[in-house]
């Protein structure tokens, strides 16, 4: 599998957050979330922009001709039409002569994607698809919202996924619960409620500044969400794989935040020497978190040629998925 990806250049260490919220210290902030920094997109990168920069640093030394299929997630597209796979197509410079789409999905976006590239695969509509998530929270988030400030980053990847790997993306496991739709949202900006002048601040039940042109994440149900939901999520996977955790070689959840990892690590009995939890540099990227972590582990030999690697991504939705593949 050939993974690359992408961090903006701008780094917001938690020493320069603790100076707007002195009550956040640097180590408090690191032993709650597991993040001492994340990258932020400057004023003017888009996730586009990413999405560009982690494709070219793919085909480095790579023959992109091949490519016959663009699947792009990301929650902030540049325009509300047309998509940006069709804008990324132009810019990589691709055949025209392949399909392009965008689909708007958070943290279950990589499996999900996964998903769609297996189908496609398997039914001979593409060859070779590049699978792309890139996405830029931090414009969506208020200045004075410590929390969410605090846990996310911007980033992008790109996956080349090719038809001999078909053998390799096993078997999937796939979840919506839309109940929790109102859970982590942006009320403003699409056609239910439309762009407003200038949205007014408000304060919620927690005493935490609001404002509905940005995002809004009641951190307690997420949790609870996750808690009940990713354990079946996982046990699912296993059976539709036939196997079980002793027979997984190594563990890659969506990185969300440290306590909730090693929380689930704990509840579903991962073995914590095959569990990945690193997001000290990168804070949660969203839908770029597990391509992340598999490259890292494959360039640091964490997995190697053989494993069998379990993959999940829940949140925003509610949607959650999981996956099985051999590296």
């Amino acid at each position: 599998m050939r993974i690359r990806s992408y961090l903006p250049h701008h780094v917001l260490s938690n020493e320069e957050l603790s100076e707007l919220f002195p009550e956040w210290t640097p180590k408090k902030i690191e032993k709650k979330l597991g993040v001492r920094e994340r990258r932020i997109s400057a004023p003017d990168e888009t996730a586009l922009d990413m999405a560009g920069k982690a494709c070219e640093r793919l085909f480095d030394n790579f023959d992109r001709s091949i490519i016959d299929f663009v699947l792009l997630c990301t929650q902030s597209p540049d325009y509300f039409l047309p998509t940006s796979a069709c804008i990324l197509q132009d810019r990589l410079g691709l055949r025209t002569e392949i399909g392009a789409l965008d689909f708007n999905l958070g943290c279950s976006g990589y499996v999900y994607g996964l998903s769609l590239a297996k189908g496609l695969l398997s039914a001979s509509i593409a060859e070779n698809v590049l699978l792309v998530v890139s996405e830029t929270y931090s414009k969506h988030i208020h200045p004075q919202d410590k929390g969410n400030r605090s846990i996310f980053g911007d980033a992008a990847s790109a996956t080349l996924i090719s038809k001999d790997m078909l053998s390799k993306i096993h078997e999937f496991a796939l979840g919506t619960d839309g109940r929790g739709w109102n859970n982590l949202i942006i009320h403003n900006g699409a056609m239910r409620n439309r762009p407003q002048q200038k949205a007014m601040d408000w304060t919620d039940e927690n005493g935490v500044l609001r404002n509905d042109d940005m995002l809004y994440m009641n951190g307690p149900e997420i949790f609870n969400f996750t808690i009940e939901a990713v354990p079946v999520l996982i046990n699912q996977v296993l059976q539709k794989n036939k196997t079980s955790l002793d027979d997984i070689d190594f563990v890659i959840f969506h990185q969300a935040n440290q306590y909730m990892l090693q929380y689930l690590r704990e509840l579903i009995g991962v073995d914590e020497n095959k569990f990945y939890v690193d997001m000290a540099e990168t804070g949660n990227t969203v839908s770029a978190t597990i391509p992340i972590a598999l490259e890292k582990c494959l360039k640091e030999g964490r997995v190697k040629p053989g494993d069998r690697v379990l993959l999940a991504g829940f949140g925003v939705g509610y949607s959650y998925g999981a996956t099985i593949i051999t590296i």
